[in-house]
């Protein structure tokens, strides 16, 4: 195996999830709310307004996963990637490292991942690659 399929395999995975869950605070698919149950439970946790905060993140992050997934623009996409994951510190940060204790391990390792990435570059297997 070599760096470029594994660099594949984890923009794919890390791209393809961040899609779903833009899907899920844009469209309500995959069992999310939509924007208007998303941006609900924001402005219940004091992100105001609600609405335009939950179709902001979920363009950062549908847009983000499928440039990470395609590997274009990856350090633009890294960029989105982190900004969404820092958004998630206003849940996860009173609680803490661990995700046993829903603290903030899990948006953490996808920070480093994205951040990795962009530093490395998306690899061989990549629209990066096929158009530098």
């Amino acid at each position: 195996m070599s760096i470029a399929w594994g660099l594949l395999i984890v923009r794919l995975v890390v791209g393809l999830l961040f899609v779903g869950h833009g899907a899920q605070k844009l469209f309500g698919w995959f069992g999310g709310h939509g924007p208007k149950g998303t941006g609900g439970w924001m402005e219940s946790i004091g992100i105001r307004p609600g609405v335009p905060m939950a179709i902001a993140a979920g363009l950062m992050e549908l847009v983000g996963g499928i440039l990470f997934a395609a590997g274009w623009l990856t350090p633009v996409a890294a960029v989105l990637i982190v900004l969404t994951m820092l958004g998630t510190f206003k849940v996860h940060g009173k609680n803490g490292l661990w995700a046993t204790a829903n603290g903030f391990e899990y948006p953490l390792t996808l920070i480093a991942v994205a951040v990795a990435v962009a530093f490395i570059g998306a690899g061989d297997y990549s629209l990066d690659a096929a158009f530098n």
